[in-house]
């Protein structure tokens, strides 16, 4: 199918179900709250995508199988570029609140290789990424993705389109993020303000 990604001027979640609404974009995955869905709009749970601790090979948890979210209390867990008023840095705040984290948003991003650079180089500084996302970095930097669980947090993908959009292209997407994939792990974490999964809801990735 012949899809056209675009990027919005915009990075706050409400005026992005906005756009949809008013048919500048057809649909858009967002983190939104359920009481900031404007009328009009249809939102659905569909795409959780599990955190993973990415570190270099000096830091204390380099060769762990896996952690639990609050193991991470008391490490630098560095973020660079979470903007004040987006959905992420709404979500990141309750993470750290619910976890007793230590989320450190300061400094420019200068990019992802630039973050590799500094994990490969540090025994303390430590990340956060999505279980789907794709990085590449040297092979002498030896950074670690360590899955977290007990429970596991995930970012909530909400597909955002307008109330009773029937577009095929909008349809055949809904039915496979239900059905394609392994499925969301059991002991989930999301922000309280996040609404319930859609049945069927599966990972970032799969």
């Amino acid at each position: 199918m012949d899809l056209d990604a675009v990027t919005l001027s915009t990075e706050n979640a409400a005026q992005a179900a906005q756009a949809v609404r008013e048919g500048t974009v057809d649909a858009s995955f967002r983190a939104l709250p359920a009481d900031q869905v404007p009328a009009g709009i249809s939102a659905e749970r569909l795409l959780d995508a599990p955190l993973e601790l990415l570190v270099g090979p000096g830091h204390p948890l380099a060769d762990a199988s896996w952690v639990r979210p609050a193991d991470l209390a008391g490490h630098r867990i560095w973020i660079p570029g979470i903007r004040p008023g987006t959905e992420w840095a709404a979500f990141y705040q309750e993470l750290s609140t619910a976890f007793g984290l230590s989320i450190d948003a300061l400094g420019p991003n200068f990019g992802d290789e630039a973050l590799m650079d500094a994990l490969a180089d540090s025994a303390s500084l430590a990340t956060l990424v999505g279980s789907g996302d794709r990085y590449l970095w040297p092979q002498t930097h030896d950074l670690r993705r360590i899955p977290l669980h007990d429970p596991t947090p995930v970012y909530p993908h909400m597909l955002l389109s307008r109330s009773g959009d029937q577009h095929p292209v909008l349809t055949a997407l809904r039915n496979h993020l239900r059905t394609a994939g392994p499925r969301t792990p059991h002991d989930v974490w999301v922000p309280e303000w996040v609404g319930p999964a859609d049945n069927g809801c599966v990972r970032a990735g799969s």
